[in-house]
Parts: C-alpha cells; structure tokens; sequence
C-alpha cells in the first residue's frame, strides 16, 4: 500500500475508486464501504484509495474534548494495509482545511483521477459538512456515486461510538463483533514485558487482566490505572501489535 501525506504531491491515479472519512476502529461496516471500493477498481482495472484525516477532525474542531480513539494513524494504516487497499491519503486536518467547501473538495477529487466514489449513508463532508451523498450526486458530474447503508450485526446497529462505548464498560466480546476482528493496540517495549508509550487518546479497556495474542502468539496482558501494558510471556521484538481476545 502506497502512503499519500496530503494530495498536492500525488500523482494521478488511474481509474481510482475512492472512499473517506475518519474510518475510527474500521468496524465492520469501514469493511463493506473499502469491499465496494476494491471490487469497483477491479472491475476498471484501476486503483482503490482511501482518504482519511489526521488529527481526528473533531479534536480540530472543538468538539471532541474528552474523546478517546479506537485507532491512531499507525493502528488505521496498518489495518488498511491488512485490508488490501491500493493507496492511502492522509490530509492534515486543520481549519484552514475545514473551511473547503463541498465544490472545491470534489474539483480536487476529479484532478486526482478519482472516477468513483463510495460513501457511508451518513458521510458528510466539505465547510459545515455541507457535503453528503445528494451533493455529491448532484454536483459531482463524471463522478460515479455508491452509498452503503449502515450495518448492523446480531447486537445491533455498528458505529465506533458504540464500540468505544462497550469498550469502556469491557465488553470486549460485543466490540469484536462489531469490529470483525479482536481489538488492536499498537507499541513499542524496551524490557519485552512492559508497554507504556500508548497516546493518551487511544482507548484501552478497563485496568484488568485480558487474553491476547501478541504478535501472533497466545499471551496475556494487564492493563493498569497508569495506562501501562503488561505482558505475561516476554516479546523478543521492540514492536508489538496487541490483538485483545
């Protein structure tokens, strides 16, 4: 998977399938939207791509006081690396940037190379998310438009609110659900049993002891009140990519 910091370097994508916006947790739903994206470019032979922002727009914006994170940057790349996606491009969210509007952000597709665009039944974007799935259909002339409508599995509707939501209360089973796969925690350890350079907006569940697998082994970890990891069994690897069972 190519790795795309803002659009002004890009270059022109042929017959790109494209979807966006903030893909938090990419939760089984994220999963049907990047689907559609991957088969539509392989019917035009062409590339799929994802555009996503970073910092979360709503730290950016003010309305995400207290707002903790199911994914970080390095979490989203590397699941959508996992999920097959040809290209990510991540733009630098700023207010600068939230001040685009809905027509400007659709020029800037169309001279990516960008022929088809796949979006969530509630995606909105542009100035004052001015910009939905009509506009786009409305405005977005050559654009070919699809919208996936929301997901729901056997406990209900899915969105990553609710997945933080069960998380906090560690309800670990209901979030591995919605998620289609176990939870993931990404860090680093210089000692092989302790991990304590997780971002303070990355959720983690209660402090407990939880099964895991750690780097694709069977281990267990601990969290505790200083939103420190521990691991049972010793990693040999600096990195470690944590799958809460």
């Amino acid at each position: 998977m190519r790795v795309f910091r803002g659009i002004e370097s890009l270059p022109r994508l042929h017959n790109a399938v494209a979807t966006m916006g903030s893909f938090d947790g990419l939760h089984c739903g994220h999963r049907v939207l990047l689907e559609r994206v991957k088969r539509r470019a392989e019917e035009l032979k062409g590339e799929s791509v994802v555009i996503t922002f970073d910092p979360h727009p709503r730290y950016v914006l003010g309305t995400g006081e207290g707002m903790q994170l199911l994914s970080t940057i390095e979490e989203k790349c590397w699941l959508l690396e996992q999920a097959g996606i040809d290209n990510l491009i991540i733009i630098p969210f700023t207010i600068e940037f939230s001040r685009t509007s809905p027509s400007e952000f659709i020029k800037s597709l169309a001279s990516l190379g960008i022929r088809s665009m796949v979006v969530g039944y509630n995606h909105r974007f542009g100035h004052k998310k001015e910009g939905d799935y009509n506009y786009l259909s409305a405005h977005g002339g050559d654009l070919e438009i699809t919208m996936v409508e929301q997901q729901q599995v056997a406990s209900g509707k899915v969105s990553s609110t609710i997945i933080r939501q069960n998380i906090a209360r560690g309800v670990m089973e209901r979030a591995t659900q919605m998620l289609s796969r176990p939870y993931i925690i990404l860090g680093t350890t210089s000692d092989g049993t302790t991990i304590n350079d997780i971002p303070e907006f990355k959720m983690l569940p209660p402090v407990g002891t939880y099964s895991a697998k750690v780097n694709g082994d069977d281990n267990e970890i601990r969290i505790n009140s200083q939103r420190e990891i521990t691991l049972a069994k010793p990693c040999a690897e600096a990195n470690v990519l944590i799958e809460v069972i």
